[in-house]
């Protein structure tokens, strides 16, 4: 008998506007949109590279205002090969950031942005 492979893991951001936040990870991040479903969207996704996002219709983000009222509370992590490039990258494009490039006590360099609904996703490299 051979073990079940998990293979990967989708994170779900609710957001208030499926196609504005899309818009956001297209037009900001570099993302694809993979697609949006229903009329107007209520459920979506966006990836780069291996990285994939959902997106879901909320009326109210809840996560957003337990993020913005705590310390590093981020709902997504996102592994790149080059950490201060891409930043560079978001940086020319305007993008918020939540935090800036940090060397980590465990190991990573991290830095975090806030999309549009106040969700915080970071981009972290090892070594």
């Amino acid at each position: 008998m051979s073990e079940t492979v998990l293979k990967s893991v989708v994170p779900i951001l609710f957001v208030r506007d499926v196609s504005a936040s899309a818009t956001f990870f297209k037009d900001k991040l570099g993302f694809e949109i993979d697609f949006l479903y229903g009329e107007p969207p209520f459920y979506g996704s966006v990836s780069r590279d291996a990285a994939r996002l959902h997106l879901r219709f909320v009326h109210q983000p809840n996560f957003a205002e337990l993020a913005a009222g705590e310390e590093s509370l981020i709902l997504a992590t996102i592994e790149v090969s080059d950490v201060q490039a891409l930043f560079e990258s978001f940086k020319e494009r305007g993008v918020e950031f939540a935090q800036l490039p940090t060397k980590q006590p465990w190991g990573g360099t991290d830095f975090h942005i806030r999309d549009p609904d106040g969700n915080v996703i970071s981009f972290v490299s090892f070594g």
